[in-house]
């Protein structure tokens, strides 16, 4: 009886092996592919907690520097992004971050309120297949799939990404279990100028009205914060496009004057920050490049630390050695992704 029991169990263990290396092989692994699937799995290797955390959409992962927040204000942040991350994937992230640290301040851009229904599986897959199984996974979950998605397809991601098998390479070998660190706190850095010309101007809409369920999350993002003593702040980045409407900013402020919440427009502030958009955006308009991103991280450093309770703590040995070996990394990319840049466009 013994011995049938210790052979029952070796093969249990051999099968959810095999499918556990069968699901790491075909998982997409977004390596030197689309980056930006690899931003939300890598919160979960920081050592120390944060002061500030961005959640949202590219507005926050590509326009803010968490290494200049550092390295001129002491102030330890972390972006929390993803590529269109819709604002209920951004509430249970918020959910979620709270359950590992409790940050002074929470920063969430509300470019998401114009969405008020799932978008596609491939965006979904960017924001939800990092995550950690977790209460507020299996809500994200819920909240985004589209008609054609299944909850247990996020559970066993094998059953989604079996079909991949023509398309392995060798990069599916080298990352089977473990990943490259792609951003620098979550900030997706890029070097590249390619200035904003003819931005096309607002159509007009026949209804500007947010969705009810972006309202809703909205306010739980509020309720939730005031319930964890965490100052929440509101904000638009400075991209050009999508075209922000005036309607929407009055939706806006009025809500943040309502609910007692700071909000801030960059969209109304370039000038004062010092943003070029003739040399600081890297894909005309719709992002802001490395230097952009320093100069409205410079402008908000100030702003935080004039408005909001963070500490200045380079000072502190336990934040000070892991933050100066992440500006290192930061400043090697920069000056590995300049000369690729440089070398694709001589002068």
């Amino acid at each position: 009886m013994k011995k049938n029991i210790r052979t029952a169990l070796f093969w249990v263990f051999v099968l959810c092996g095999g499918l556990w290396l069968l699901n790491a092989l075909f998982m997409p692994k977004y390596m030197s592919d689309i980056p930006e699937g690899a931003l939300i799995a890598e919160y979960y290797k920081e050592e120390t907690g944060h002061d500030v955390v961005f959640i949202g959409d590219c507005e926050v992962y590509e326009n803010f520097s968490p290494d200049l927040l550092w390295r001129e204000y002491g102030v330890t942040s972390y972006i929390r992004g993803s590529a269109q991350q819709l604002i209920w994937q951004s509430y249970y992230l918020m959910e979620e971050t709270l359950n590992y640290e409790t940050p002074k301040v929470m920063v969430f851009n509300v470019l998401s309120m114009k969405y008020g229904e799932p978008q596609s599986e491939a965006y979904n897959r960017l924001n939800l297949d990092g995550m950690r199984l977790s209460p507020q996974k299996l809500a994200a979950v819920r909240a985004s799939m589209t008609e054609e998605e299944s909850l247990l397809s996020y559970l066993f991601p094998l059953l989604r990404y079996h079909s991949r098998w023509n398309e392995l390479k060798g990069e599916d070998l080298r990352y089977l279990t473990h990943r490259d660190i792609v951003s620098d706190s979550g900030y997706l850095m890029n070097v590249q100028v390619r200035p904003a010309e003819n931005v096309p101007a607002g159509r007009p809409l026949g209804d500007y009205s947010f969705a009810p369920v972006c309202w809703d999350y909205l306010d739980k993002m509020a309720s939730l914060c005031e319930e964890k003593g965490v100052r929440l702040v509101l904000i638009k980045a400075p991209s050009l496009y999508p075209f922000w409407y005036d309607q929407w900013e009055e939706q806006i402020e009025d809500y943040a004057a309502r609910r007692g919440l700071s909000y801030i427009n960059f969209l109304e502030l370039t000038d004062e920050i010092g943003v070029d958009f003739t040399t600081d955006t890297y894909d005309s308009g719709l992002h802001l490049n490395l230097y952009g991103a320093e100069k409205l991280s410079r402008w908000f450093g100030q702003w935080l630390t004039a408005n909001c309770p963070v500490e200045d703590r380079r000072g502190q040995e336990e934040y000070a050695d892991i933050w100066n070996e992440k500006s290192a990394a930061y400043a090697a990319r920069r000056e590995r992704l300049e000369a690729e840049w440089s070398g694709e466009n001589p002068a």
